[in-house]
């Protein structure tokens, strides 16, 4: 049986994290699974806990904009976006900086990046000292649990979990702000037309919806890029 935690025992948590290994912690979406980033180990670690392709890079969560920044290039897009909807459901397609270790994302020019939005998920990432990949909790390719007990029977090898709800229970709005014209990939909690308004007055304003290009944290159906 693996143990459960609650959302006041960041700093257990924490050090799991540290020695490489893979939690299961509620997100403002869905149910997620995660690792620190700043170890191969733990990445690995992670890949076999969710039964994944080596070919997806995940998603990184991270406590604030300024972590964001340490291993992401935010631009104007993306600013605007980080002071209007994070800590929030959104995550950012980036272009990801040069010293991020190719094994963070599979050796791609880009990254996933969210901004935790509950307290107990930011201070684990704190404590931590460093920002965590964040996948949806369950078997790749599978629906995501809903609840600890079907975690605990799709992930049986996780180190722990964080007890505790989720809000949404449906994927973030994804946002690709690297491309010229911005492209919304998957609408989440956050609409097209929310993202248009903040971006309003911009050259890249117009905004494409185009399914089928990312798999991202709390989806299966999006093809395949990030999960």
């Amino acid at each position: 049986m693996i143990k459960r935690y609650k959302q006041n025992e960041t700093d257990t948590l924490a050090k799991i994290l540290k020695n490489d290994g893979v939690i299961s912690v509620p997100t403002d979406t869905v149910y997620g699974v995660c690792a620190r980033i700043n170890s191969k180990k733990a990445h690995d670690n992670l890949v076999k806990t969710k039964n994944r392709p080596n070919t997806k890079p995940f998603p990184v969560m991270c406590s604030d904009e300024a972590q964001i920044k340490s291993i992401a290039i935010v631009n104007e897009k993306a600013e605007k976006l980080i002071k209007e909807f994070m800590p929030g459901p959104i995550t950012l397609i980036l272009e990801k900086r040069p010293e991020v270790p190719e094994y963070v994302n599979n050796g791609k020019a880009t990254i996933a990046v969210r901004m935790a939005t509950s307290k107990a998920v930011k201070e684990l990432i704190i404590k931590t000292g460093y920002p965590i990949f964040m996948s949806s909790a369950n078997q790749s390719g599978e629906p995501t649990c809903t609840n600890l007990d079907e975690i605990e029977n799709e992930c049986p090898n996780l180190d722990g979990m964080m007890e505790g709800a989720v809000k949404f229970e449906k994927g973030s709005t994804i946002v690709d702000c690297v491309s010229k014209k911005l492209k919304i990939l998957r609408e989440g909690p956050i609409t097209i037309e929310q993202i248009r308004e903040v971006l309003e007055g911009l050259p890249e304003r117009g905004a494409i919806y185009r399914r089928g290009y990312y798999h991202v944290h709390g989806n299966t159906s999006y093809g395949g890029v990030y999960s």
